[in-house]
Order: C-alpha cells, then structure tokens, then sequence
C-alpha cells in the first residue's frame, strides 16, 4: 500500500528534474520539501548555492554542503521549490503550516518558475479546510484576531510559535475561500498583518502532484 510518505518521496525525487546545474536553487519548507533537499543530496547534482525560506532548510541544506545565499544578493531565481497545505485547480494555494510563510512568499514573488510538490491529499476544490495561517506583529495579535473574526473565520493564536521573523501566528478555521485573490489583499491590508498564507495573486507554475498512479506534472 502506497502511504502519504511515500507519495511525497515520489514528488520530491521527481522536482529533481526542474534543478539546473550552476543555478541558484529556492527551496521552501516543510516534510516534503525536507525529503526533497535529502534527494538533492543523493543525486549529487551540481547545486552549489540556494535560497531558502526558513532557518530549518537552511540546516538542512548547509548540513549537505549547499550555500546559502541573502536572497537580497541574487539577481535572478529561475526556479523555487516549495510544498502547500492545500492547492486549487486555478493553483492557488494555502500555505505556512511550517510558520514560513512570508519568507516563502517573497522568495515566489522573485522566482521565474514555482513548481509546487505535494501529494494528493493537498488538491482540493475550494480552499479554507485547511486553517489559513496569517503572520501578524505580536502588539497587533488581539487587533488582528478581531478583524479576522469579522470576515467570518474562527482565529486561533499558534502558542509557542514564534516565526524566523519573531512574529506569531493566526490561524484561521472555518474559511471557504472562493475568492483567493480578493480575500488575500484584503486580509493584508488588515494594519499589523505582515502576510497571510494565501498564495493566490502569484501561485504555483507547476504542481507535481503525487498519487497512488504515479506522479502527475500539472500547468496553470
């Protein structure tokens, strides 16, 4: 029987194919992206620096002898690499259930190409099953919550979660997102938000998307 960690081993070895010897890699967070940074190293291809959106990737990667570059001293990122909480048939997505979102999201904003990895279980119809984590200055946290709770969702503080950018986190239950892109500005121009998970006004260019039949190269 295939298991989810299988599925996501599957994904990981096959985004392999997207990394270009002597480029600068962006690598994302998370379990799957953690198995994909463990292929990297099997397949010793030529990858000697890389972005990474979180201290946690940045262990990994250094740990297998990969710099890692400020993305402030790169001109260019061909292709970043990254995992999802949930993501739609128009690939927008949920994300920062590791607590990397806004690292994640400016390393997307610079990447010519977002190939995103997940398994089957992250494809879904309409986003919001998936609590939408929103990072917010800690002094704004209670403000935030109130103002959350007026689009209709259930906030909830992440406890014990302080972000690489020492700010705390939202989560937000109950959403049914059909507007991804209308919900993620108005969700940011909440004053003390620093960014929400929605990935929607720059989603993912390519889902390689895992299943019991194999894995499944996806474009938007």
């Amino acid at each position: 029987m295939t298991t989810q960690d299988d599925l996501k081993r599957q994904v990981a070895q096959s985004a392999l194919r997207f990394v270009r010897a002597g480029q600068v890699l962006g690598v994302g967070t998370g379990s799957t992206v953690d198995l994909f940074i463990d292929a990297l190293a099997a397949a010793k291809l030529d990858v000697k620096q890389a972005v990474s959106s979180s201290e946690r990737s940045t262990a990994k990667l250094t740990a297998i002898g990969i710099e890692v570059l400020d993305l402030n001293d790169v001109d260019e990122l061909p292709v970043y690499i990254d995992g999802a909480d949930e993501i739609d048939g128009g690939f927008h997505m949920i994300k920062g259930g590791g607590a990397a979102l806004t690292r994640e999201k400016i390393i997307a904003a610079v990447a010519k190409t977002f190939v995103c990895i997940a398994d089957a279980s992250k494809r879904v119809e309409v986003l919001g099953r998936f609590p939408l984590p929103v990072e917010v200055v800690p002094m704004a946290r209670a403000h935030v919550a109130r103002e959350l709770a007026r689009l209709g969702g259930r906030p909830v503080w992440r406890q014990g979660v302080v972000t690489d950018n020492g700010n705390v986190i939202l989560d937000v239950h109950g959403l049914s997102i059909t507007e991804p892109v209308a919900t993620e500005s108005r969700i940011d121009r909440i004053v003390g938000v620093v960014t929400n998970g929605l990935f929607a006004a720059r989603g993912a260019d390519v889902l390689l998307l895992g299943s019991a039949d194999g894995v499944r190269e996806l474009r938007r």
